[in-house]
């Protein structure tokens, strides 16, 4: 990685060199590494909000533990401002919601569904598709928030 050898003495012979005086460098250059560093954190950075489900959602935000990873790519229902349902990125009806589920889930290991539901969303709306999952045979199901620090009830 670098490593070379340093010629030690002055003056003396032809171009200042002497025999058997060399001793091997000890120091190792870091640049390539930096370099190499500096550019994977620019890939995370560009990669990284890619990785967010396309569905625009303001989450509530709770102190709950998050949930843990799984081997696949969870199944993601999105319920948005105005109401309407996504699973994953893909608009959905409210009557195709369950049939679609099932189709997709026929393929999948698991049977645990994920809803994100945005923060303005009526309680009665996430209820209504909580109960037709359920309804549905899907009774695993995850609710997406974003992680907050407060405690609950701080601010009474």
């Amino acid at each position: 990685m670098g490593a070379g050898v340093a010629k030690k003495g002055g003056g003396g012979g032809r171009r200042g060199r002497r025999r058997g005086s060399s001793a091997a460098m000890s120091e190792i250059n870091v640049t390539p590494f930096v370099d190499v560093m500096l550019v994977l954190l620019i890939i995370f950075m560009v990669a990284a909000p890619m990785l967010q489900v396309g569905v625009p959602v303001q989450l509530p935000q709770t102190a709950a533990n998050a949930l843990p990873t799984e081997q696949e790519e969870p199944l993601t229902i999105s319920i948005t401002a105005e109401g309407t349902l996504a699973i994953m990125t893909t608009e959905v009806a409210d009557a195709e919601l369950i049939s679609r589920l099932t189709a997709i889930s026929a393929e999948r290991t698991s049977k645990k569904v994920f809803l994100r539901a945005d923060g303005r969303v009526a309680y009665e709306r996430v209820a209504q598709v909580m109960g037709a999952l359920s309804k549905g045979g899907f009774t695993d199901i995850g609710m997406v928030t974003d992680a907050q620090d407060a405690a609950f009830g701080a601010g009474e």
